[in-house]
């Protein structure tokens, strides 16, 4: 009889289960109406712009949520603003209530505790992530349910036909092209986040220890791990653009520069992102996307929400809205923006699924893992040491 009634009680728990999420849910919904969210975002192209602005827009008329775009040069200057604010002993009404994140700005704030954990897996639209992406990571560190899943990203070259027919097959090709073409190479300048990645890119397939970068940096082995790299470095630099004594300041400077012929070959994170500026007319229409024949390297993108948030609950349903269906399949076109997506087309029903697919972008390279997130310092701090004063 006792067994019964546990199976009885076990039974109505897990009935239960899916209409307390519901009411869980739906309460959280109703403390964000009404609010306004301070979402801080990279503001660095206009795609992504008008993108953010469209999303403020169905967030105001489905949900009553005041959405503000807080546009940034670099994710470090909210870190910094969160950090301050920590210092300064405010625990609650934080200026940032949504933070789009990863990699060394993630490590630096979840180290802190400044950020809320345990939240993302909870949000009804988690149920179509697809979870063999490194989801529930960021640069080998555990997210622990601190970030939800935005997009997903790779290091990715973009050229023209005209200057390039054929894409580079790996680093000594590259460089080869930079010596006979000098003036045509270039990369963003670290600590862009893109220029930072093409250093890890090429520390990656240079290194004889790749093992270590999934560890801290170590003083005692740093050199050793890194020599190849400034190498290479050293080999390719006076073939660059402008000698390789100044460098773009972002890759939306590359575009540019390749668009008018000053440069054979620009940088991005975004496999489609040539395919959009194409789309724009930003890019000649002859240009495509390559990667190495070993494979590039590849992350997920995540947002966050600081500890002293204002408004938690609205964040929460922004985060989830991001993950929908709807947003994350306009999101994925390159008519918009491009930027792949993060959900699983299997989980989806055959409408969604069949209309995000078309956007999957087809014949990638390998995705190489990154480093752990405290490489991106010492490598741009090194890199500094080494190079920028020019």
């Amino acid at each position: 009889m006792r067994r019964a009634r546990f199976c009885m009680l076990l039974t109505g728990l897990l009935m239960a289960g899916p209409a307390l999420a519901d009411d869980s849910w739906q309460k959280t919904k109703e403390e964000a109406r009404g609010k306004t969210v301070w979402f801080n975002a990279w503001g660095g192209d206009e795609a992504v712009n008008r993108y953010l602005d469209w999303v403020s827009g169905e967030m105001k008329t489905h949900y009553a949520i005041t959405l503000k775009i807080v546009r940034l040069a670099d994710a470090a200057d909210a870190v910094k603003r969160i950090q301050t604010e920590a210092s300064a002993g405010r625990k609650t009404n934080g200026s940032v209530d949504l933070l789009w994140v990863n990699g060394e700005n993630f490590r630096t704030l979840k180290t802190a505790g400044l950020l809320q954990t345990g939240w993302a897996q909870s949000l009804p639209n988690w149920r179509y992530v697809d979870t063999t992406k490194p989801v529930t990571e960021d640069f080998a560190i555990p997210t622990e349910g601190a970030e939800s899943p935005w997009g997903s990203a790779q290091l990715t070259f973009i050229a023209s036909r005209k200057t390039l027919p054929q894409p580079l097959s790996d680093p000594q090709a590259l460089l080869a092209y930079a010596t006979q073409h000098p003036g045509t190479v270039t990369y963003p300048r670290p600590p862009d986040f893109t220029g930072t990645a093409f250093l890890e890119q090429l520390l990656l397939t240079q290194t004889t220890l790749p093992e270590a970068l999934k560890q801290l940096p170590d003083n005692a082995s740093f050199a050793a791990v890194t020599a190849p790299l400034w190498a290479y470095l050293d080999k390719l630099h006076p073939h660059l653009w402008r000698e390789g004594k100044d460098f773009p300041p972002s890759p939306a400077r590359m575009d540019a520069l390749l668009a008018s012929g000053n440069l054979g070959l620009s940088i991005t994170f975004n496999p489609a992102h040539a395919r959009q500026k194409v789309n724009s007319n930003e890019l000649p229409a002859d240009s495509y996307s390559f990667g190495f024949q070993q494979g590039m390297i590849g992350n997920v993108h995540f947002v966050t929400i600081p500890a002293n948030a204002s408004a938690s609950a609205g964040a929460k349903v922004v985060a989830n809205f991001l993950l929908s269906p709807q947003a994350q399949i306009r999101k994925a076109d390159p008519a918009n923006w491009g930027d792949p997506s993060v959900l699983d087309p299997q989980t989806l029903p055959a409408a969604e699924a069949a209309a995000l697919r078309q956007f999957i972008p087809a014949g990638l390279p390998a995705t190489l893992a990154e480093p752990h997130a405290a490489w991106v310092n010492a490598l741009e701090q090194e890199w500094l040491r080494r190079y920028g004063t020019h």
